[in-house]
């Protein structure tokens, strides 16, 4: 049995990826759908990477720790997003063994990952509210570094067991993956071996490598409710409670889809829902979770809108200098035509002077 089950296993060299099969008319809409929603997920996340980054006076913890979250976001749909435009538009939905192992490691690790940052991010949202005094010294530059370095270890060494006992399994029953990328669980129902200990593994790391972080978010959620409740104006509870609402937003709709998916009895029937599940999952959390910062946080906002505003501002002066200097200056530009000084191609200092005023009022536009 056995040698059979070794034969079985070494002729799977390529799984198919069925999708959503069940939709064929609407294949090439759900293909558009999730590209904007990929786009829209990598702009959100990069556009507050650069922001946090570019800006000093959000060198903070919270906005260190809320620029891994957005960089593993990107993670997120870059792992999974991509093949399943590619199996929405193709006729090919293959995808190789090797290929597909890789796929379904990377993203158990992007998920064990996001635990233990929401998890760091709890905490520093407690020690700014329930130990405000002591607070840049406790969430130290060090500190911070060595929350996020535990974070992005504990992913990829977590996950190691089961993947490679899935990667040993026969897959006698079929090589068609009733999913739109290579989800453990999807393997797990098609594997003729024993997955017991697969599933087992699943359970405890569900527990411990889950649950842990989750219990502490929530104790952490705790003291500052606790804390925030002792605050004697509305007004002042509301502002409190505010820097920590989006957190929390993040948490409960990454904590509730996990568990939902993973820690609960796996069947074959149980795909569809498992599919529908991991939509949310994948595309709808990186998506959401740069609107649901920074619209909820203020100083984020604000310097989002800033941000935005130079980047037109830049991009119209680019214009100025490139119609000053590179194109044919034979015929004076549309914003130079008020000018009272004549315009003459071989006086450059007069024109450099025209684009200078011009640069001045795009200034105090920006500035208003």
């Amino acid at each position: 049995m056995g040698e059979i089950q070794k034969k079985n296993h070494t002729e799977v060299t390529e799984f198919i990826l069925l999708g959503f099969f069940v939709f064929p008319e609407v294949q090439l809409l759900l293909f558009l759908v999730f590209l904007i929603i990929y786009v829209m997920s990598l702009t959100g996340n990069l556009l507050i990477i650069i922001t946090v980054c570019y800006n000093s006076h959000l060198h903070s913890p919270m906005f260190f720790f809320l620029t891994n979250l957005s960089f593993l976001e990107i993670c997120y749909v870059t792992v999974t997003v991509p093949k399943l435009l590619a199996v929405l538009v193709a006729q090919n939905k293959t995808i190789s063994f090797m290929q597909c192992m890789i796929q379904m490691y990377l993203f158990l690790v992007c998920t064990g990952v996001e635990f233990y940052l929401l998890t760091a991010m709890a905490y520093d949202r407690y020690v700014a509210i329930c130990k405000p005094l002591h607070y840049t010294t406790i969430m130290n530059k060090k500190d911070c570094i060595i929350l996020a370095i535990v974070s992005w270890m504990i992913g990829p060494l977590c996950v190691v067991p089961q993947v490679t006992l899935i990667s040993q399994s026969s897959f006698c029953n079929s090589n068609k993956i009733n999913h739109f990328f290579c989800d453990i669980t999807a393997l797990m129902t098609l594997s003729c071996s024993e997955t017991s200990v697969i599933e087992t593994i699943i359970y405890i790391e569900g527990l411990v490598l889950a649950c842990t972080p989750f219990i502490l978010t929530i104790i952490s959620y705790v003291y500052i409710i606790s804390a925030v409740l002792k605050l004697h104006s509305a007004k002042s509870r509301q502002k409190t409670f505010s820097t920590c609402s989006s957190h929390l937003t993040v948490v409960l709709l990454f904590y509730g889809t996990s568990i939902a998916v993973y820690l609960r009895p796996q069947s074959a029937d149980s795909m569809d829902i498992n599919k529908l599940l991991n939509v949310v999952y994948i595309t709808a959390i990186p998506l959401f979770n740069p609107l649901i910062y920074s619209l909820r946080n203020k100083e984020l906002k604000e310097t989002l809108c800033k941000t935005i505003r130079r980047t037109i501002f830049s991009s119209r002066i680019n214009e100025i200098l490139h119609t000053a200097f590179v194109c044919n200056i034979s015929t004076p530009p549309r914003y130079l035509m008020d000018s009272i000084v004549p315009y003459e191609p071989k006086h450059m200092l007069r024109l450099v002077t025209h684009a200078d005023i011009y640069m001045k009022q795009l200034v105090e536009d920006v500035q208003s």
